[in-house]
């Protein structure tokens, strides 16, 4: 038991850090010349490939499998909810335009608080003191995280905006994941939800692209992105999830943060100052704090 749950957790550490290293391999790709659209579309129709070939070997390797094909209905919820996937992309990326990798991460976690007050919504329920504690501890965090307090306030506002609204649609994300079509396979649900995030961005992006695209991306690049942000980590964490308590899964997702930050220090040159590291340590406690209990129980 202990041996699987080890296991698990390896696995989402190593997905959850796939996502982390994403946006330093996005800003390189920038600095090369390659526009936000070009990199999106490269990603999401290299990934939709990928996803398209792994679910060809699925169904060899479990012919004997008795699987009922997926129906009309969910493959079109599946389709519909991808599209706050590809809306997630498009957004993060053009964030990460204006601002640092740094804090494009920090916005999007903000995803953590946007899931608890969506949660509250659906559910019809008002959020546990812990939660609450946790909210506030993540906007505490997100002050010093963004270094509004200690430096003359520079932040560019389209990437604020853009950030806030990668959160929105990646709390979707994560809420639609756990939700639409649970009765298929991971692979298969995968596989059409990353059919509907190519489809909303191919809408957002071609108008644009067709004035001009440079098929180099496809060389390095759009593979690259495709293997760290859309065919890693949906593998890793759908096989490893299921080994751990969901308390102690998402928290070691939060491993993404500190990745993130890690890699832009180390490949991008960002300053990160002491005040920021504590914003960032601030973050991580609160996403500990709001899964403690679940946590607590699988121990």
């Amino acid at each position: 038991m202990k041996n699987t749950a080890l296991k698990g957790g390896i696995l989402v550490a190593l997905g959850a850090s796939s996502y982390g290293m994403l946006t330093t391999f996005v800003k390189m790709a920038y600095e090369e010349g390659f526009t936000t659209y070009e990199v999106t579309f490269a990603q999401l129709f290299t990934g939709f490939l990928g996803l398209v070939i792994l679910n060809l070997f699925y169904k060899g390797r479990n012919k004997k499998t008795q699987v009922a094909p997926a129906s009309k209905k969910s493959i079109l919820k599946l389709i519909i909810a991808g599209s706050s996937l590809g809306l997630t992309s498009i957004f993060y990326y053009l964030a990460v335009q204006y601002i640092t990798v740094s804090i494009g991460i920090v916005l999007l976690m903000q995803s953590v608080w946007m899931g608890v007050a969506l949660d509250a919504v659906i559910q019809k329920q008002k959020p546990t003191a812990l939660k609450i504690l946790a909210v506030v501890i993540i906007l505490i965090g997100t002050l010093l995280a963004t270094n509004v307090l200690f430096e003359n306030f520079e932040l560019d506002i389209r990437g604020i905006l853009f950030g806030l609204l990668a959160a929105a649609s990646y709390t979707i994300t994560i809420y639609s994941s756990n939700t639409v079509s649970t009765e298929l396979p991971s692979m298969v649900r995968s596989k059409w939800m990353m059919l509907g995030g190519l489809i909303i961005v191919s809408a957002i992006t071609l108008p644009t692209l067709v004035q001009g695209f440079n098929l180099e991306i496809f060389y390095f690049w759009g593979p690259l992105l495709a293997v760290f942000g859309t065919i890693l980590p949906p593998l890793f964490l759908t096989t490893g999830m299921p080994k751990l308590n969901v308390g102690i899964g998402v928290i070691i997702t939060s491993i993404e943060l500190p990745v993130a930050v890690c890699m832009a220090y180390l490949l991008l040159n960002e300053v990160v100052i002491l005040p920021q590291w504590l914003g960032i340590v601030l973050i991580l406690l609160s996403i500990v704090v709001m899964n403690l209990k679940t946590a607590k129980k699988a121990l």
